[in-house]
């Protein structure tokens, strides 16, 4: 059934499905209407001569530059052309699907004085997966993110590129193949397109989709080496997080809990030490954290996927036409810079403790480096450079983007978002994340071989489908191949599906 799109309703996990699973998408016939009666308002203020800005003007510092009749008619076209100077290698399809889908849903506002036939293009090229080809860098997300949205921009004239059935195609070619209807640009058509913060919202909102499954991964993780190193609980007591409020940490708690029922740590029948160091004992409050920091940052997104980001605005009721900023994408990127410093420092937690199992002046009598064989074998001594080398990593691209403006187009576009630049990072942040997480699953794993009290449900279930992917460290091997195994394994969501299968939902 196709997610309709209607100006409201538009979730980080609607766009997932739109973005990475190519469900199918419906123009609302109430946004159509909208759609159509902005339109005929704005035909109506061009047809009066009125002073508009990017219809019969220039933009940004020529904004002051007011177009004849004849110039109106090709200004949409070089526009595009002009905006379409981005570089780098193709976004990932999903990034420019999500960017078109959030696109549909602002015009159905029917605040963008589009034509109609300009938001039922992008509807069909969702559906028929004519997916412009974008270059990753350019844009400074302030004005939206021009550069990137101007090329999805070019296939409205049946120019550019696209992939379609798998193959890099003209974007004419493309079009023709997928039986749609170039629509052309005429007034106002083409700055309606680009001009929002799309791409950095949508690329926003796939992270958010997995760094929250991340985040219940790292508790599953941190579970396993609270086990290995025979926790005392009491930190992990609902109540204590209740009295100080914090919602992440009470879900944090909670699904720890769960995790470790039916554990021998529970049921007091181990030794444990009165009090644990904080990488063990404050984990629900450090991962809590994370967790309150995604879920205002998921508001964020979600708002903007159905708000009205666009320059001007027209508001047919009052037959008012409005320039502002709400292109700005700084909404977006203070908070995306939040969640990647919150993803780098839950890794940290993470080697943490996993730097704990390895030291055996510290892992309450596990052998020193999870190996038998200490001396003649280095057991996981170097899986935690690893893990060190990419945290390293995170906590360079963890600086923020979004204080770091640079003034473009003569001044006039004095504070930019710069949120392309947090999008990008916090990909490479991930992607080292899922690693990181890798590494301590599998040294956990390790670990528990060694003990023989009675794990957790959720613990037991974990170390199970690690098992599936990484044998026992008996005799040291080389251990690229385990790194690699386990980080695509944290990425796949294995280990949280089917721990999620035994205790119920983490959330």
């Amino acid at each position: 059934m196709p997610i309709v799109l209607d100006g409201s309703g538009l979730t980080v996990e609607k766009l997932v499905k739109i973005a990475r699973h190519n469900q199918k998408v419906e123009l609302d016939k109430k946004a159509l209407d909208r759609i159509k009666t902005c339109r005929a308002m704005l035909e109506e203020k061009i047809e009066a001569k009125e002073i508009m800005y990017g219809i019969n003007t220039g933009i940004g510092e020529f904004s002051e530059v007011v177009l004849s009749d004849e110039q109106v008619k090709d200004f949409q076209r070089y526009l595009i052309y002009n905006h379409a100077a981005g570089i780098g290698e193709p976004m990932p399809i999903e990034y420019v699907r999500g960017a078109m889908s959030g696109r549909v849903n602002v015009h159905a506002h029917g605040n963008s004085g589009c034509r109609p036939e300009i938001t039922q293009t992008l509807v069909e090229m969702l559906n028929k997966g004519v997916t412009p080809v974008v270059c990753e860098k350019g844009s400074v997300a302030a004005c939206g993110d021009l550069a990137p949205m101007s090329q999805i921009a070019l296939l409205m004239m049946g120019e550019g590129e696209a992939f379609y059935e798998g193959k890099r195609l003209t974007g004419k070619e493309a079009l023709d193949k997928a039986g749609i209807k170039i629509p052309g640009l005429q007034a106002r058509d083409g700055l309606s397109v680009i001009n929002g913060s799309n791409f950095i919202t949508a690329i926003s909102a796939l992270q958010l989709y997995d760094i929250n499954k991340w985040l219940k991964q790292a508790e599953v993780a941190c579970a396993m080496s609270l086990e290995a190193l025979l926790a005392n609980m009491k930190p992990y007591t609902e109540k204590l997080h209740e009295l100080r409020g914090f919602p992440g940490a009470i879900r944090s708690t909670k699904a720890l809990q769960k995790l470790l029922k039916g554990s021998d740590l529970i049921t007091g029948k181990l030794k444990v030490k009165v009090q644990d160091a904080y990488s063990m004992r404050s984990s629900p409050q450090v991962i809590g954290t994370a967790h309150d920091s995604v879920r205002w940052a998921k508001e964020q997104v979600e708002i903007e996927l159905n708000g009205v980001g666009d320059n001007p605005i027209f508001i047919p009721e009052d037959k008012l036409t409005l320039t502002g900023a709400n292109f700005q994408g700084s909404p977006i990127s203070l908070p995306m810079d939040m969640v990647g410093a919150a993803v780098t420092m839950i890794s940290v937690l993470s080697e943490r403790r996993m730097n704990r199992l390895n030291n055996p002046a510290l892992s309450v009598g596990l052998p020193a480096f999870l190996t038998k064989g200490a001396g003649m074998f280095s057991g996981l001594m170097l899986s935690q450079y690893t893990a060190d080398m990419m945290i390293v990593e995170q906590r360079i691209l963890s600086t923020p983007a979004s204080i770091q403006s640079i003034p473009a187009a003569a001044d006039q576009e004095d504070f930019v978002s710069m949120g392309m630049n947090t999008s990008i990072k916090n990909a490479q942040i991930i992607d080292n994340a899922y690693g990181i997480l890798g590494i301590e699953f599998m040294a956990a794993a390790q670990a528990l071989d060694f003990r023989e009290h009675k794990t957790g449900k959720g613990v037991s279930k974990a170390k199970e489908v690690i098992r599936k992917h990484v044998e026992f460290l008996d005799v040291d091997r080389p251990l690229y191949d385990d790194h690699n195994n386990m980080k695509a394994l944290v990425k796949s969501c294995e280990i949280l599906e089917e721990v999620e299968k035994i205790v119920g939902s983490l959330e």
